[in-house]
């Protein structure tokens, strides 16, 4: 979502909700772009994997957000029953609007998860849970997201900033803009043009 785009959300937003979006969008323009970049991501993931307490799990909800362009809300909300280990495949139900799907799982994280659920010795409701049991919040995995890259990248990133850099990897790696839009889910193509903002992609052709 485009600076212009994130302040006119935050409208209708309670006023906590308003100021972290702003705070966001602040930290975004001293960062000079809202989206990390893949060695970003994985520097994160190895980073949770070695430094968190519960590194194993909060290393594979930085990879699923990555990877199938999640926001928060949907990642926390994932259940195992959307989860198919044996035909690799990731059912996605997103929020705001956007239209539902269904991903393939890379190998490496169809690997992930069999060691996490396999650890943590649950194959059905909520995916991620805290040691109590219960929900890991939409707020937990901001703090978590918060503190981790400013341990690891030195400076902190927002949770949405793992979206952002899905959609700028897709298309920087030459995906068809329909198929981004599809994977991310968006009812309106210009969500989706707006990441081409963000990469040099549709200029890489031209000579001066």
């Amino acid at each position: 979502m485009s600076d212009a785009g994130l302040i006119s959300a935050v409208n209708n937003l309670p006023a906590t909700e308003t100021r972290t979006v702003q705070n966001r969008t602040a930290n975004d323009t001293r960062r000079g772009r809202q989206h990390l970049t893949r060695d970003e991501v994985h520097r994160l993931i190895r980073g949770a994997m070695h430094h968190q307490r519960h590194g194993r799990r909060d290393a594979l909800m930085i990879r699923l957000a990555f990877e199938h362009g999640l926001r928060v809300s949907e990642l926390v909300a994932l259940r195992w029953s959307a989860i198919d280990l044996v035909t690799h495949e990731l059912r996605v139900n997103r929020i705001k609007g956007s239209l539902d799907g269904t991903h393939p799982l890379q190998g490496s994280t169809v690997r992930a998860l069999k060691r996490y659920q396999r650890q943590d010795g649950r194959s059905s409701g909520l995916v991620f849970v805290n040691e109590r049991g219960t929900p890991v919040s939409v707020d937990g995995f901001r703090r978590m997201m918060h503190r981790l890259s400013e341990q690891v990248l030195g400076v902190k990133w927002h949770p949405h900033a793992l979206r952002h850099a899905c959609g700028v990897h897709l298309i920087n790696s030459g995906v068809d803009l329909r198929i981004v839009q599809q994977y991310l889910g968006h009812a309106n193509i210009q969500n989706t043009v707006a990441y081409t903002a963000l990469t040099g992609r549709p200029f890489e052709r031209l000579v001066f």
